[in-house]
């Protein structure tokens, strides 16, 4: 009863805040079917953590002292002192992707690098509202639309808001379908949106299958070093999936390693989503900014396919440039509906699909060359 009173007097409104929030994005992930394999354990992390006196972080023991609780270990091991988790789900992401519509389509690559431009508007916003350079950076690499790419830049740059920046990369993932119509809908007419697209596929030899993943790992590393990890995982991942030697374990990479990663992920991630930090006008700030680097992304994808349609005979859609974010398959699938709804004979998915899984790759070396770039700046 002792301890019962105790922990009651030590409840703060942070806490119950943080609480409603967890009770929020599980409701999302089960109700809503949001992104459930992250949401879900990430809002169940955030009652555990919340609680006071809470044996998952730090406490003291009788007779033993001060020890670490589970999350904080798991924080520590797997994303503070080595990036691990984050970095091992890129190899079961790469085991997922298929890039045979991208190299039958090679010029879809610019689609990704122009989604890219979310992230560095994003960044300048940031720091003209106050953040330090590190932090500005974190909060813009949310416009990659890659979770895994978030937390492992905000956490290599030791921003201080690695919890409200996971919150806002997964959410807004999992809102894609919401946000995309919305930022694609504000640059395009129904003339735009109607464009057809004729899908001839050209053959891919197994051959550029395989160079493929070790090629753009060299390029990228002598590009951008630090974007080798990154990059080099989720090639190598690809590499499984291509080779036609290692089927188990491309299996295993794209199932069991995948789902375990993302379930430690989730809950591991919770560490940084303490009250006392999580609960500030600057959490306010960076879900507003996330949402905008997301509408940058989009819409910079869109207006790029717009400006080469000026000089190409047979036209893009420009909705096809939005899928250049690395929300795979979601944007994808969202342009695919969307050009439906625009023409019941009109079928984007597989130029999507391209511009889709060049933003994977964009984003990882855009992620890569921000971790390079920011700490001269500091």
């Amino acid at each position: 009863m002792e301890f019962l009173i105790q922990g009651i007097t030590q409840i703060t409104w942070q806490q119950i805040l943080m609480w409603i929030i967890g009770g929020v994005l599980i409701y999302l992930a089960i109700a809503k079917e949001l992104e459930p394999s992250l949401l879900l354990p990430m809002g169940f992390g955030a009652i555990l953590v919340n609680i006071p006196m809470s044996g998952v972080l730090n406490q003291t023991l009788p007779g033993i002292g001060e020890v670490s609780g589970i999350i904080d270990w798991l924080f520590e091991v797997g994303i503070g002192a080595s990036e691990m988790m984050p970095l091992l789900l890129f190899i079961g992401i790469g085991a997922m992707i298929d890039f045979g519509p991208l190299l039958s389509n090679p010029r879809l690559l610019l689609f990704g690098a122009a989604a890219q431009f979310g992230i560095f508007a994003t960044i300048t916003v940031a720091t003209l509202l106050g953040f330090p350079i590190e932090d500005a950076a974190s909060i813009g690499i949310i416009g990659a639309a890659d979770g895994p790419t978030s937390i492992l830049v905000s956490q290599v740059l030791k921003s201080n808001y690695i919890g409200p920046i996971a919150v806002a990369a997964y959410s807004y993932m999992a809102l894609v379908p919401i946000i995309q119509p919305f930022a694609i809908k504000l640059v395009t007419t129904e003339k735009d949106r109607k464009i057809k697209m004729s899908y001839n596929p050209k053959s891919v030899s197994r051959m550029t299958r395989l160079l493929f993943p070790i090629v753009v790992t060299m390029i990228a590393g002598l590009v951008a070093p630090a974007s080798i990890a990154l990059v080099g995982f989720l090639m190598f991942g690809n590499l499984l999936r291509e080779c036609g030697v290692l089927r188990s374990l491309s299996e295993t990479a794209q199932n069991e390693l995948v789902n375990i990663i993302t379930l430690l992920l989730g809950i591991t991630i919770s560490a940084s989503m303490k009250a006392d930090v999580f609960v500030s006008l600057n959490t306010l700030k960076i879900m507003g900014l996330g949402l905008l680097a997301f509408v940058f992304d989009s819409i910079a994808g869109v207006l790029f396919a717009k400006f080469l349609n000026l000089f190409l005979k047979e036209k893009i859609n420009p909705m096809v440039g939005a899928a250049g974010i690395s929300a795979f398959p979601m944007s994808s699938r969202v342009i695919q509906k969307m050009g439906l709804e625009a023409d019941s004979q009109n079928h984007l998915l597989m130029h999507a699909v391209g511009a889709n899984v060049a933003g994977q790759i964009a984003s990882v070396i855009a992620g890569g060359v921000i971790i390079g770039l920011v700490p001269g700046l500091m």
